[in-house]
């Protein structure tokens, strides 16, 4: 039997799952028994170069720019979704589902905004919703959150899980340059948009972090519950004075159970967060560079373990698309085999969960912080850091003070300050109070750390 694909989109990943679908010779034998059935495009008149067919373009007739015509076709068995934003994707995957559809994506904007209703549908239906291109292109985090490691009791996801942040931030460590010109660099090489605002404002990030969450943790997450805070601020006398440290600053996104009392009542709530952190140099998170996407996952049983590869692109996204194909493939072969009209969902498979969890607010959250002030250069001034951080209960681990480079026309100082392990809410309220001191000039700088 040949199971027929409806494929919406081809664009950069498209073109890559449609090479990899027409060029099956050496890969996995279930390749041979899918077909793509129909292409739909925006635009048909755009020339498309597809590499297994000799650089050629696609025949006329495998185009449409109906797309709804393919999410309703009855002979289309799985619909990939490749298109991206929000609408009309989410139109078209809700009627793909209530036609029977299984379905293929790796837009991760529309899982995050809408995966409650898209998975409900796909539970009342019983199809499949694969999403393993959804997050971090061609690293299989989410089979393995979901089958391999599915024997534990997961407790903290710490990823890199944008790779146009990270390749800023490997540029401005390696290269001294600074933020505005290694952005339009990474723009004119594509690996940041024109309008950048998703990936370096950690939108990106909120999202991919908000699927693995849900998936490592067993329960829905309502996106707007996450801190999220990008990278625009950071600056090359923070990577300078990160390296002085020890560290490396990467923008990261972090999942986990939280640090309090068993007996706590609040003990069910999660801590998920996005945002620039210091890592120190030794942690395995420290030497992933440029585009490079990495995942560590801490279980119990298990330990931790670190997923890394490419994030994006044709081939690696291609790549988990197609891999979500062969599985839905398989699974249908399997209840074909068993006689089984009305196929069950493999649950280790799917995504049930349809419980919302309950994510902690950034103020309950205990963190270290590494803290850059610009004082006036006077008597007192140490004294009056000390004392309004001892007032809110913030403990201080080190506290080093040189002349500033801000302005050499002003008599200031800088003032670099690490805290210890303290309440985020206790550490609010002593900068709140900071503020308002006569001595201060600026606080150009407030990075968390690992």
């Amino acid at each position: 039997m040949t199971y027929k694909i409806g494929l919406l989109g081809l664009g950069t990943v498209g073109t890559g799952v449609a090479n990899i679908l027409l060029d099956p010779e050496g890969r996995n034998p279930l390749l041979h028994e899918i077909e793509i059935k129909q292409v739909g495009v925006r635009s048909l008149t755009k020339p498309r170069s597809i590499k297994s067919l000799g650089d050629r373009d696609l025949p006329e007739d495998y185009c449409t720019d109906d797309l709804m015509s393919i999410v309703t076709d009855p002979d289309i068995d799985i619909v990939v979704e490749v298109i991206g934003g929000i609408e009309p994707a989410r139109s078209l995957v809700l009627k793909a589902i209530a036609h029977g559809k299984h379905i293929v994506t790796a837009n991760k904007a529309l899982l995050a905004r809408h995966g409650d209703e898209i998975f409900t549908a796909a539970k009342s239906t019983g199809v499949y919703v694969m999403l393993e291109a959804s997050v971090a292109g061609g690293i299989p985090i989410v089979q393995a959150l979901k089958q391999a490691l599915g024997a534990n009791r997961i407790t903290s996801l710490t990823g890199i899980i944008n790779g146009t942040t990270n390749y800023i931030l490997t540029r401005m460590h390696e290269a001294g340059e600074s933020f505005e010109s290694i952005l339009a660099d990474a723009q004119k090489l594509g690996y940041a948009e024109a309008d950048p605002t998703a990936d370096i404002d950690g939108f990106d990030a909120a999202d991919k972090i908000a699927i693995l969450a849900s998936l490592a943790f067993g329960d829905r997450i309502k996106l707007d519950r996450i801190y999220r805070e990008g990278i625009r601020n950071i600056t090359g006398t923070d990577i300078k004075a990160a390296t002085e440290l020890g560290f490396v600053i990467k923008l990261l996104a972090i999942a986990r159970r939280p640090e309090i009392s068993p007996e706590s009542s609040e003990s069910q709530e999660l801590d998920i967060r996005v945002h620039p952190t210091l890592i120190p140099k030794h942690h395995p998170l420290a030497s992933i560079n440029g585009v490079t996407n990495a995942v560590t996952v801490s279980g119990d049983p298990i330990g931790e373990v670190v997923f890394s590869g490419p994030g994006a692109g044709s081939g690696a996204t291609a790549s988990a698309v197609v891999a979500d194909i062969l599985s839905v493939v398989a699974a249908l072969k399997t209840s074909q085999q068993n006689h089984q009209d009305h196929p069950k969902i493999n649950q280790l498979m799917g995504c049930s969960h349809q419980h919302y969890a309950s994510v902690q607010s950034i103020d309950k959250t205990i963190n270290q912080f590494y803290v850059r002030f610009i004082t006036r250069n006077q008597p007192g001034v140490i004294g009056d850091l000390g004392t309004c951080f001892g007032k809110h209960l913030v403990s201080l681990e080190s506290v080093l003070q040189k002349p500033s480079l801000e302005s050499s026309s002003e008599n200031l100082a800088e003032v670099v300050i690490v805290t210890q392990r303290v309440i985020e809410g206790n550490f609010q309220a002593a900068l709140a109070e900071i503020t308002k001191l006569p001595s201060l000039y600026n606080i150009p700088t407030v990075i968390r750390i690992l």
